[in-house]
């Protein structure tokens, strides 16, 4: 008989020291929290040029994965680029609302044309956003051995490997 009072109460004790952290937290840790601070990151960049970045990234996984259709990604895409865009004019000076746009001067270095499709609007372009085709003197290196490549190069002299675009 005093052996089951025993395990009784040790059970009890044991079912105690368990149950305590869960129904009565302690007091120091319940006077530490900020009630309105609850869950939110402090680190937590909410601009608006950080968050249609993120959307950006969003869209492309879910259309990786198949979760969004071709048509849904291009106006999502369209939207969200036009959002990213305007957020860092509006941080660089150069927006529209009451914002002075900064004046960029000419040019003399002469501009890369493709031959199918002229002069690019980039300066610093190396390939057509058009084609993909190396513009002007553009150097090229291969990719697998750093060897650098002829102007219309295919393939690497050196290696073989062929040439991207």
């Amino acid at each position: 008989m005093f052996e089951l009072i025993l395990g009784i109460l040790l059970a009890a004790g044991a079912i105690y020291f368990v149950l305590v952290p869960i129904l009565r937290p302690p007091v120091e840790a319940a006077s530490d929290a900020d009630p309105g601070d609850e869950g939110e990151d402090p680190a937590d960049d909410m601009s608006p040029q950080t968050v249609a970045l993120r959307a950006l990234k969003e869209i492309e996984f879910d259309r990786a994965t198949g979760k969004l259709s071709d048509q849904d990604y291009d106006a999502l895409k369209a939207k969200y680029t036009g959002e990213a865009l305007a957020a860092m004019r509006v941080e660089s000076g150069i927006g529209s609302q009451g914002l002075a746009i900064k004046a960029v001067p000419g040019s003399r270095l002469q501009a890369p044309t493709c031959p199918e499709h002229g002069t690019r609007p980039e300066a610093d372009a190396v390939f057509c956003s058009h084609c993909g085709r190396r513009l002007g003197k553009a150097p090229g290196y291969c990719a697998r051995c750093g060897t650098a490549l002829e102007e219309d190069a295919r393939y690497c002299n050196r290696c073989g490997a062929r040439v991207a675009a």
